[in-house]
Formats: structure tokens, C-alpha cells, sequence
């Protein structure tokens, strides 16, 4: 601890956080990194009164995403995602909308926007996974008394995925004004569920071999998002646990314009 003009000092050189008796001084580089999202000045202080609740989201994430890969893959002969629903409605949806209402607490907009957007397609595409449902009942057939393997049901789910693949596609464009890896995540993802899209066209087209290998496919590129996924919630997490851990996550917020300044005294400074 020092001592400038009678205030005492904290230095926290782990997190790289200069802390007072009354305030947490952060530099914009170790903000993005820990809160994914530029620092702003309307921010505030949340960030010192509460917990940093991105990893939490982001560990749900994981957990789903991993899981589904690896299912799509086949690995161990794994077929079916009836046995892990629970990814689609608990692990994953549970904590990123928790993570999301904090996000949207502490004044973090894109991660509160990811956050929300991660949880509803689990919420939503966990909705095909229960037979019980018995979504493809309007389709169903003698042969298919499911009516899940009619052409209609799975172009209905091929153009769902095109659109899901559009709206990850935007926010990947906003990614680039964070890190490179959180930019790789949502590359990685859109490219995934557009194969996965591919897969059910072939289906409907009754082209089940190409079908399999494109859900193979989708599985490999998920299996990259988890990955990417996991590296960054383990070098969120050891900035918070004051751990040095010097892994890069590829900032690219140098490459605009500062954002941690007062947007009306900039515009006053210009006039």
C-alpha cells in the first residue's frame, strides 16, 4: 500500500487494478478483457459492487456446446440428444440468463446481448430435441409416424437455421471491436449452424449420407466454438481469481477509436 497526497493506495498488480478508498481505476485493455465489451463511461461502478458475471454465462455455454459437439460427432457412438436435454434447458439457458440480467445490470451491452442470444436458440432448438412434443406429428406419415423425417419438417428447421446463422453472422461483424478469439467464436458458430441448416436440406432432399456428414461437420465447428469458449472463460476467471496468466486473447479494440471517454465533452472539445 502507498500513500499520494494523504489517499491510500492499493495496487493490484495481478488484475492490474489501482484501487483507493473510494474507487477502482481500470484501464480500458483489462476491461474488455474480463467484461467483453469496450469501456465506456457510462459504465459506472457495478463492476466494483458486484460479482463479474460473464465466465458464469460463459461456462454454461461451454458445458452445451461441448456436449451437443460431440453428440453430432458420434463420439463413443453417441446418437440422440434425448438423454442431455438438460443442456438445452438448464446448464446452458439457466446460467447465461442469469449471466445475461447481470450483464444487463452492470451496463454491459454486448455481452448482455450474447448472453440472451445463446440462451434462447438453446431454449428453442432444445424444443426439437423432445420427442414428446411431438413436433413433427402434422407431418407424419404410414412410414414416418413421426413425421420427422418429411421433407417439410426438416426444410422448416434448414430455413430456422439459416436465419439463426444470419443473426450470429451480425453480431460476429460487432465482435471485431473486442478480442479476436470472441470474434473465432461467433465465426466458428455461424459457420456451424449454416452446415447444420445444409444437413436438414439434405435431409428433406433425402440425401441421408450427406446429411450425416454435414451434422459431423456442424459437431467439428462446435467442437472449435467450446474450445475457444473454454479459453477465454479460463483467462476471465484467472484475472478474477488474481492468477497471472499471460495468454493472449487477441485485442482489437486498438484498432478503434478510444470508447473510455465522455462522449458530450468530446463533442464540446471538437466544437
Amino acid at each position: 500500500m502507498a500513500n499520494y497526497n494523504g489517499t491510500n493506495v492499493h495496487h493490484d498488480e495481478e488484475k492490474g487494478l489501482q484501487r483507493t478508498e473510494t474507487t477502482v481505476t481500470m484501464p480500458p485493455e483489462l476491461f474488455e478483457k474480463l467484461y467483453l465489451t469496450p469501456k465506456v463511461p457510462q459504465v459506472g461502478d457495478y463492476n466494483r459492487r458486484f460479482a463479474n458475471p460473464t465466465p458464469l454465462g460463459i461456462v454454461g455455454f461451454v458445458i452445451s456446446t461441448f456436449t451437443f459437439a460431440m453428440v453430432l460427432m458420434g463420439w463413443g457412438g453417441a446418437e440422440g440428444t434425448t438423454p442431455v436435454a438438460g443442456i438445452f434447458f438448464f446448464v446452458g439457458p439457466v446460467l447465461l440468463l442469469f449471466s445475461m440480467v447481470f450483464e444487463w445490470i452492470m451496463g454491459n451491452f454486448f455481452p448482455m446481448m450474447a448472453m440472451g442470444l445463446y440462451a434462447v436458440f438453446w431454449l428453442s432448438f432444445g424444443m426439437l430435441q423432445l420427442p414428446t412434443l411431438q413436433l413433427g406429428q402434422p407431418y407424419a406419415t404410414t412410414g414416418d409416424p413421426t413425421g420427422t423425417m418429411s421433407p417439410e419438417y426438416n426444410s422448416t428447421v434448414g430455413i430456422y437455421l439459416i436465419v439463426w446463422g444470419f443473426a450470429l453472422f451480425t453480431f460476429f461483424v460487432f465482435t471485431l471491436k473486442v478480442n479476436a478469439v470472441f470474434a473465432m467464436i461467433f465465426a466458428s458458430a455461424t459457420s456451424a449452424v449454416w452446415t447444420m441448416s445444409g444437413s436438414f436440406f439434405k435431409l428433406a432432399a433425402g440425401n441421408y449420407e450427406a446429411a450425416a456428414s454435414l451434422q459431423k461437420a456442424g459437431g467439428a465447428l462446435l467442437f472449435v466454438v467450446a474450445t475457444l469458449g473454454w479459453y477465454m472463460c479460463v483467462i476471465i476467471m484467472a484475472g478474477e481469481m488474481r492468477i497471472t496468466l499471460n495468454l493472449p486473447l487477441g485485442d482489437l479494440t486498438r484498432f478503434w477509436p478510444a470508447t473510455d471517454v465522455d462522449l458530450a465533452a468530446a463533442a464540446a472539445h471538437l466544437d
